[in-house]
C-alpha cells in the first residue's frame, strides 16, 4: 500500500485531478510531507480510491492527478458497535480500533451507570472528534470504508429501536451467557447462513444495569460472555469486533 493517503469526496466519479481540502492537504504536505511526483491513494470512505500523483504541493489545496480508479470489495457483513461512553479519552480509542476492524456504524450511548453525560453542543463536538478518529484511523489502516459515527442517544432507546439486524447481542458479565461460536452456530443452523448485518452491545464501566440488561433480552438481545476475566469497556469493545469479524470471516 503507498505511503500516502487522503480523504476526499470528488463531484464525479471519473475525475482526472482532485483538489484537497486545507486540512487534508496540510496532512500530506505539511506533516507527511509529501513531495510533487508522490503516489497518493485518494479515497471516499465508501469503498472507492483513485490512485494518483501528487502534482501541486499546495498545503492548502494540494492538486492530485488521477492515474485510475479502483473499487474495494465490502465485507459481507456489516457489525455495528453500540459503545456505552467510557470515562476519559477511551472512546476515541474505541472509534480507532473499530474502524481498523472494519465496523460499519458505531453509535455512542448513554446508559444508566455512564459517568460522562454531555450536553446537546459538547455532544456535537464530540461526535466531530469520534470522526475525525475514524478518518485517521481509516488513512493508517487502508480500510476504504469509513465507518458511520452516530451521535450519542440513549441506551434504552436504541436497543428499543436496534430493527432490522439479523443478529443482536450484549456483552454480558451475567450467569447463564452464551458463548459468540454458540449463538453463531445456532443462527447457521436456523437460517442456513451466517448472519449479514449483526448489532453489539458493549457496557461502560460497572456493565448495563440488570433493567438495561432485561430490556435487551426484551428487545432481542442475546447475552455474550466475553471470558471469566472482568474486561476494560475499551478491551471488551476491541475483543469483541475482534472475534465475531474473525467468526464472520471463516464462515
Amino acid at each position: 500500500m503507498p505511503d500516502f493517503r487522503v480523504y476526499c469526496t470528488p463531484p464525479t466519479a471519473e475525475p482526472a485531478e482532485l483538489t484537497l481540502s486545507a486540512d487534508e492537504s496540510h496532512h500530506l504536505v505539511a506533516v507527511n510531507r509529501a513531495r510533487p511526483g508522490d503516489t497518493v491513494v485518494a479515497f471516499d470512505g465508501r469503498g472507492t480510491e483513485w490512485i494518483c500523483e501528487l502534482a501541486a504541493d499546495r498545503k492548502n489545496a494540494a492538486l492530485l492527478k488521477v492515474r485510475f480508479r479502483q473499487k474495494a470489495k465490502p465485507l459481507p457483513y456489516a457489525i455495528t458497535l453500540g459503545q456505552a461512553l467510557p470515562k476519559g479519552p477511551s472512546m476515541d480509542a474505541i472509534v480507532r480500533k473499530a474502524t481498523e476492524i472494519g465496523a460499519a456504524r458505531i453509535v455512542p450511548l448513554e446508559s444508566e451507570r455512564t459517568q460522562v453525560h454531555l450536553a446537546a453542543e459538547r455532544s456535537d463536538r464530540k461526535t466531530e472528534k469520534w470522526q475525525t478518529a475514524a478518518l485517521e484511523a481509516a488513512k493508517q489502516c487502508g480500510n476504504p470504508f469509513l465507518p458511520e459515527v452516530a451521535p450519542v442517544q440513549p441506551a434504552a432507546a436504541f436497543m428499543e429501536s436496534a430493527r432490522g439486524y439479523d443478529l443482536k447481542l450484549i456483552a454480558s458479565l451475567q450467569p447463564g451467557a452464551k458463548s459468540l461460536k454458540t449463538v453463531l452456530a445456532a443462527f447457521h443452523a436456523a437460517q442456513g447462513r451466517a448472519p449479514r448485518t449483526v448489532v453489539w452491545l458493549i457496557g461502560p464501566e460497572g456493565d448495563f444495569t440488570p433493567a438495561e440488561l432485561s430490556l435487551a433480552k426484551t428487545c432481542g438481545f442475546e447475552p455474550i460472555t466475553l471470558g471469566p476475566l472482568v474486561l476494560r469497556c475499551e478491551t471488551a469493545a476491541t475483543y469483541a469486533l475482534s472475534v465475531l469479524s474473525y467468526e464472520l470471516q471463516a464462515t
